[in-house]
């Protein structure tokens, strides 16, 4: 299936012209059949002489429903352009030119209408003249009477020609489905619209709703009229949502493929049409059926940023235009270029940026992208449109190699900055580190370290396992010269402080295992407990605190919480009497 889209001036036959080549009634409203002018979206389908099926979105050609006709045209690859031969070329003619060419529509037909009321030829010449200056180029053309038949066949052969030029589907492409309808059909619920402009929908498929991120499954899904298992790209679809309120979606909504889009309203573009400068404050952006006021900052000659009334699905590449609708214009089309900009809070952010856009074409770029933003997960590049083209140093994180190699050399530069301000400390906290190096994440400065830095219990050294600060190392060489050969007795608070052992030096030697911390202000050397437990595994068993007080030559000071820490390593074991035994005298 091939989709086109209509274009041109109201009462140009455009909606007489589709009903003509498919036989069905393009306008859904009886309101527009009274009238006898469309309002909105029509929708009909023919089979071409190729025996290919071509459906045709018919726009409204009035001033007062061009967002109407940009929601149809959107998502359309081609236009078949509808111009009257007895009226020639009118301003709404060159408005869904104008819009054709911002979106960057680039294969289309001219159907010169009516050509039983006058000659074709000054409006062919005209019109073709025109749309040669666009995306279109120089277009085929055709002159029809959709009254008498004429040139009927010969319009149904060009479109066939047109569509074999249309370049194949993107069938891997992930889907979304821009919404242009929703309504309810009794007994199935909420069913909605759309051109299937890339990928493949399936019957059971779960997509999201880009309006709210709530997940939706497809009930259903009919394509011409047709039900189907599945539907390929290009066509127009319709898809029945299971469990949806009617009042959840609308024109302007999206269905996509989960993960692949991400939703902002914040962008940078280049603008091709009116100088950045010339815009004013506000316009709407028209994306897909979408249409959502922005507000506009001008960066540079031809870029700007945006900032969306609500987030959409908007992906690296996307074209879009901008149009003021209060002076019915064009303001020109958009390539987007940035979904996630940084902020712009400094003086001369803004030309910096301006300098950064120039550089960029729109085309996804994972080596610059990566370059530019230093550390990015590999799922925020998918949902940008940017596939990702590095191995993960994290997790999903990627990182520049400059950077990276940057921030390692940083990370050794931090390390030993912290153990000089800190000697007695164990190493630097984790976090502290993250936030010194402004990383996101914790994963990223433990992938950083390399020999001789090390984690351990949430720290990060350079320094050896045991190694103590000079003067700590010192005063603790003379305690074990005082003590060694009573390894049961403990300093007195005083003595440790008069050696410079205070509670910083002491918790630095305890967790360098140069000392046993039993209780505040009492330590023991290394070896103390496991010969204490030698020692009690002489006593007759149990035995008493006092008897083991007495056994080791200690105090109740040191017997007490020696006890204990032997109760905690498993080498004694208190038995209710308050007595205690040898389990496992250590080997």
């Amino acid at each position: 299936m091939w989709v086109v889209a209509t274009a041109g001036h109201v009462d140009h036959g455009k909606s007489t012209l589709v009903r003509a080549l498919t036989g069905m009634e393009p306008d859904r409203w009886a309101e527009e059949r009274r009238r006898g002018m469309t309002i909105d979206l029509g929708f009909a389908w023919t089979t071409l002489p190729s025996g290919g099926t071509l459906a045709f979105v018919d726009v409204p050609g009035h001033e007062r429903f061009v967002p109407n006709m940009l929601a149809g045209v959107g998502p359309v690859p081609a236009a078949l352009i509808v111009v009257a031969a007895d009226e020639g070329w009118m301003p709404q003619s060159a408005e869904h030119l104008a819009a054709l060419d911002a979106l960057g529509v680039s294969y289309g037909l001219l159907a010169v209408t009516r050509a039983d009321l006058a000659d074709p030829g000054p409006a062919t010449a005209r019109a073709r003249a025109e749309i040669a200056a666009t995306s279109l180029g120089e277009v085929e053309a055709v002159a029809v009477s959709a009254v008498t038949g004429a040139g009927l066949p010969e319009l149904r052969a060009a479109l066939d020609r047109l569509v074999a030029r249309l370049p194949d589907p993107a069938h891997d492409a992930p889907v979304r489905l821009w919404v242009d309808r929703s309504f309810t059909v009794r007994g199935s619920g909420t069913v909605v619209t759309g051109t299937l402009g890339g990928g493949r929908l399936r019957v059971g498929d779960e997509l999201e709703l880009a309006a709210t991120g709530e997940p939706v499954r497809v009930r259903g899904l009919h394509s011409l009229g047709v039900a189907r298992s599945d539907v390929d790209a290009v066509a127009r679809v319709a898809v029945n949502l299971r469990g949806l309120p009617r009042d959840r979606v609308g024109r302007g909504d999206a269905l996509l493929r989960p993960g692949r889009f991400g939703r902002t309203d914040l962008l940078d573009v280049r603008l091709d049409g009116d100088p950045a400068a010339d815009l004013p404050a506000t316009l709407t952006l028209h994306v897909g059926s979408a249409a959502v006021p922005a507000r506009v900052r001008p960066l540079g000659p031809d870029t700007v940023r945006l900032r969306l009334a609500r987030p959409l699905p908007l992906l690296i590449g996307d074209r879009a235009l901008l149009r003021d609708p209060g002076r019915h214009h064009v303001a020109g089309g958009m390539t987007v270029l940035d979904v996630d900009p940084p902020p712009l809070r400094r003086r001369g952010a803004a030309a910096a940026r301006a300098a950064v856009l120039a550089g960029l074409d729109g085309r996804p770029d994972p080596v610059g992208e990566l370059r530019r933003r230093r550390l990015v997960r590999a799922g925020q590049l998918t949902r940008m449109g940017v596939p990702p083209a590095a191995t993960p140093v994290a997790g999903d994180w990627l990182a520049d190699p400059d950077h990276w190699r940057d921030l390692g050399r940083r990370l050794t530069e931090e390390v030993a900055r912290y153990a000089a301000a800190h000697p007695l400390a164990a190493g630097v906290p984790l976090d502290a580190l993250r936030h010194r190096l402004g990383l996101p994440d914790r994963a990223l400065v433990t992938a950083l370290l390399r020999p001789p830095l090390r984690l351990h219990a949430g720290l990060v050294t350079a320094a050896p396992a045991g190694t103590l600060p000079d003067p700590v190392a010192r005063a603790v060489a003379t305690v074990r010269a005082e003590y060694g050969d009573r390894p049961f007795q403990a300093p007195e608070a005083h003595h440790l402080a008069g050696l410079g052992l205070g509670p910083k030096e002491i918790g630095a030697a305890v967790r360098a295992g140069a000392l046993v911390r039993l209780a505040e202000n009492v330590v023991l050397l290394p070896g103390a407990p496991d010969d204490a437990a030698r020692v009690l595994a002489g006593l007759p068993q149990p035995f008493t605190l006092s008897a083991a007080r007495q056994a080791l030559g200690t105090t109740r000071r040191v017997a007490v919480p020696l006890l204990e820490l032997l109760d905690r390593r498993g080498l004694t074991r208190r038995l209710p009497d308050d007595a205690r035994e040898v389990v496992r005298p250590p080997g």
